[in-house]
């Protein structure tokens, strides 16, 4: 019993550590790091991107001078960075998904914010084993369509059909009609020559036993 337990704990253990493994490691901005007016906006560059949990956001930028709010839907819109969930100021923060859901992230200069210094990032929900989405597989080619089968019709008597139809006997071809005569049957034939045999053996001997008796 104690085996089973351990073996279970084992194999829980082992599945919660690929899953830490896979976990990647995401740098905001490439590598204009988490500035204001990047080459490529924020949540553009967060749209290309598949994020999971334990993933995690490296944000790169100037300490002291900029900063990393974690915040909410509303204080996302209105660049409010008086009630952040988390403050991250160390020029070169890390930030680990712990759940799936939006995450909001805004530049603590309020100024920056306003001009677009700000990310927001959607989890998922289930982390898969393989991380690249696969291709569909080949769709199976059609079957191939079968004509149906036309309407069987009660055979009508000559009597029934119009003067100028044709009855099924007319319509054959005439080769089918008039075919080959069956051949003879060759075990007939030589039964005959047999029997005529056996019947020629039986009268000469009859006769000879007719003359032996009559001298």
């Amino acid at each position: 019993m104690v085996s089973k337990i351990f073996s279970g704990f084992l194999v829980i253990f082992f599945i919660e550590f690929l899953s830490v493994t896979q976990a990647y490691k995401f740098f905001v901005g490439g590598k204009d790091g988490w500035v204001l007016n990047p080459s490529e906006s924020f949540n553009h560059w967060a749209e290309r991107n598949r994020f999971q949990v334990n993933d995690t956001l490296f944000f790169k930028y100037k300490e002291g001078s900029d900063s990393v709010l974690v915040v909410n839907r509303d204080d996302y819109d209105t660049c409010n960075a008086t009630n952040p969930k988390l403050s991250l100021t160390d020029g070169g923060s890390v930030f680990t998904f712990d759940r799936s859901g939006p995450f909001y992230f805004i530049s603590g200069n309020t100024q920056n914010c306003q001009k677009g210094q700000k990310l927001v990032v959607v989890v998922l929900a289930v982390r898969d084993k393989k991380r690249q989405p696969t291709s569909p597989p080949p769709a199976s080619p059609p079957p191939a369509s079968v004509a149906p089968l036309p309407p069987s019709t009660a055979p009508t008597s000559p009597a029934a059909q119009g003067p100028g139809a044709e009855s099924p006997e007319s319509r054959a071809d005439p080769s089918e009609l008039d075919g080959p005569a069956p051949a003879p049957n060759e075990n007939s034939g030589n039964w005959l020559v047999g029997f005529g045999g056996s019947f020629g053996l039986v009268l000469c001997a009859g006769l000879g036993v007719s003359m032996v008796l009559g001298m």
